[in-house]
């Protein structure tokens, strides 16, 4: 229970309370905390009190206000450095957690133009359009989307991709995805279909990364349209 005699104020007091029970698991991730009113009347403190000690618990990436639906305890974020190229599986294990992978497309295209002149193909070349769903442990947080050139990448159609698309091209077919082309970063919504493959709202705020990667020879290996959920990721640029 907080303390009216003590020194610290009691809007930290509480902070430090929720904060301790989220690091120590006692609230855990995605679970929602009482509202202003239930803590207010639980520790016997004003409304004003709580929602100081909430808001710099929001500001601190301890937990995330959702619009008509209350506080929930943040995902962990999974930490990325954009200027370099760290691939999904590397950038969990990171940061302790582990990826896995679900397959939802493995499909044959003619590609759009914008495609074909990325990866510096012919005219009639095809692609290799694989479409997983990735996740930190038990989140789903990326949707992946690449496209590969088929005359060199037609294998990946009947490879186990559960894991480390990266690992798999480096230890089996000796080919090292190593140099990031151009890469940009928006934020977009998520459809329908993209918000059910993520298990967000339709029309949550998602991060888009679209890049060129290539391998040791410098020869496109991928374009990759990869859609992130904002909530489970954060970047750095240095």
């Amino acid at each position: 229970m907080l303390s009216q005699e003590n020194k610290i104020p009691l809007y930290l007091q509480l902070k430090e309370s929720i904060r301790s029970e989220i690091v120590n698991k006692k609230l855990k991730s995605g679970e929602k905390i009482p509202t202003e009113v239930e803590l207010s009347e639980k520790y016997d403190i004003s409304r004003v009190t709580v929602r100081k000690a909430i808001t710099e618990l929001v500001d601190e990436g301890y937990l995330i206000k959702k619009q008509g639906k209350g506080t929930f305890v943040s995902k962990p974020k999974i930490e990325r450095k954009i200027v370099h190229l760290i691939s999904f599986s590397a950038a969990c294990e990171a940061n302790g957690l582990k990826a896995s992978s679900k397959v939802i497309k493995r499909e044959i295209l003619q590609p759009e133009p914008e495609v074909s002149q990325l990866l510096q193909l012919d005219p009639d070349d095809l692609v290799v359009y694989i479409q997983r769903v990735r996740y930190a442990g038990e989140n789903p947080l990326m949707l992946e989307n690449n496209y590969f050139p088929y005359n060199k990448y037609k294998f990946l159609l009947n490879e186990n991709l559960d894991g480390s698309l990266y690992q798999t091209l480096k230890e089996k077919h000796h080919i090292h995805p190593s140099n990031p082309g151009e890469t940009t970063l928006e934020i977009v919504r998520a459809l329908e279909e993209e918000a059910q493959l993520l298990e967000v709202p339709s029309g949550e705020p998602l991060f888009l990364m679209k890049t060129v990667i290539f391998d040791q020879d410098h020869e496109p290996v991928h374009i990759g349209k990869q859609l992130i959920v904002g909530e489970g990721y954060k970047f750095t640029f240095s």
